[in-house]
Order: C-alpha cells, then structure tokens, then sequence
C-alpha cells in the first residue's frame, strides 16, 4: 500500500489526492507511509456503499464479466485490463459513480 500510496503521489505532482480506504488492514498497518501530498479519507465500517472502488467494480462485473465463463486466470485478466482500459478512457462514466457529494465536503 506504501508503494501504492507512493504512485499515486508520484503520478500527480504539485497536486493533492484524496483517497477512500476502508478498514483493510493494509489501509492501516503502523508501517504505511502516507506521502504528505495524500489524504487518506476513512469510511465508517460495513459500508461499501460509501466506497468510489466499489462502484467500479460492481460496474466491471456487471458490464464485462456477466454471465461469462471465463477459463483461464489469463482471460480473466485479459477482460479485466480491458475494462479498466475503457473505463480510463471514460471520465465522465467515471466521475458519475464515483464523485459523491459527501466527498466534496472532506476536500
């Protein structure tokens, strides 16, 4: 999560991210390094609904892996990158599943 959380800094620089964690330990652990250009935002216990991630994935499921058998762990992650790909390339998709307004008020 460090080097994750490392990334992100990296990739934006000059900005400031806030990012959504639930209560993974990782998310947690006493050795993470939170770069000082990010804010990790906790959301309360037992509550995806409050999670941006999880509006991505209920998507990806939904849209590219339903009803769909997939037979290897390749094609899974060949489907899988190329969602993601799409969904990269589809900010305003994105940002519609993403950007609630409670977010705004933390920010």
């Amino acid at each position: 999560m460090s080097l994750f959380l490392a990334h992100v800094a990296d990739s934006f620089p000059g900005e400031h991210c806030a990012i959504c964690m639930d209560g993974a330990g990782w998310h947690k652990a006493s050795d993470l390094v939170i770069p000082p250009s990010v804010t990790p935002i906790f959301i309360p216990p037992y509550s995806p609904e409050l999670n941006p991630a999880e509006h991505i994935w209920e998507y990806t499921r939904e849209n590219d892996f339903r009803n769909y058998l997939c037979h290897s762990m390749t094609e899974v992650m060949d489907i899988l990158e190329r969602s993601l790909h799409n969904l990269g390339n589809d900010r305003a998709l994105v940002r519609s599943m993403t950007r609630f307004d409670w977010l705004n008020t933390l920010c």
